[in-house]
């Protein structure tokens, strides 16, 4: 009888909490990547994937409501910092430069970075990171900006071409217009399913993390993003969600 006592107790004193109060019955918009399989899609013109049910199952714990906005990935971070959107949930890493623009919650989710070439290959990650080889990154992702600041750096050299989705970039590769590609996890294992591309080897940056990002000055909204998150990654729903989507990396 204490025990229940205590858990209603508990449970009343969390749904009157200042914080709870901030959120509760408002709206934000969450600005995501149209085409970065499996964290955040649109398919059959709705946003799906894993962040996108990820954070609806925190919006609905914590009693506010998403709206999710498609956008251009080079232009997410500006339209989080002129409060365009909300939040952004769509496989966002942290970097140095975007820490300084923006705010992150607790990381949930490691990935790293992989060169891939096609199945008939004969040349190394090395080799491709160092011959002038013209490659394909994603627009406006980590990786990307990994791979221009490092251009000419300790031996590397190579010419970039920038995509906006996964299929655009593997069918380049397959069809010979660019030798390989740099991705993360996720945009790894989303590709492999094309039995003509392979892994031939790690592109060399230090791993990353996943984040959700909000503005800088919306101290509550990141206070109840950290908190949904540990709500969710302590519930089933969780390894559902990983169960589904096989995002790759780790948690």
């Amino acid at each position: 009888m204490k025990t229940l006592l205590f858990s209603g107790l508990f449970l009343l004193v969390l749904a009157v909490s200042p914080l709870m109060a901030e959120v509760t019955g408002k709206t934000f918009v969450n600005g995501y990547g149209a085409n970065f399989q499996p964290f955040a899609f649109t398919e059959k013109g709705q946003a799906t994937g894993f962040d996108i049910e990820a954070i609806n199952w925190i919006a609905n714990k914590l009693g506010f409501t998403v709206q999710h906005l498609a956008l251009e990935w080079d232009n997410v971070i500006q339209r989080l910092i002129d409060k365009k959107v909300d939040l952004v949930a769509s496989g966002l890493s942290i970097t140095p430069e975007r820490a300084g623009q923006i705010a992150f919650t607790k990381p949930y989710w490691n990935v790293k970075q992989h060169v891939l070439a096609s199945k008939d290959a004969t040349f190394t990650a090395q080799e491709a990171l160092t011959s002038g080889y013209k490659i394909g990154v994603l627009k406006g992702t980590s990786e990307a900006k990994a791979m221009e600041t490092s251009n000419g750096v300790d031996g590397r050299r190579y010419e970039l071409e920038s995509y906006v989705s996964n299929e655009l970039a593997a069918n380049d590769l397959i069809n010979g217009r660019i030798k390989a590609l740099i991705f993360n996890d996720p945009s790894t294992n989303d590709i492999l399913k094309n039995p003509a591309i392979k892994v031939i080897g790690d592109a060399g940056f230090p791993p990353e993390q996943f984040s959700y990002g909000v503005h800088k000055d919306n101290k509550e909204l990141l206070e109840a993003l950290n908190q949904g998150l540990e709500l969710l990654k302590a519930d089933p729903y969780w390894q559902i969600l990983i169960d589904k989507y096989k995002p790759g990396g780790t948690k």
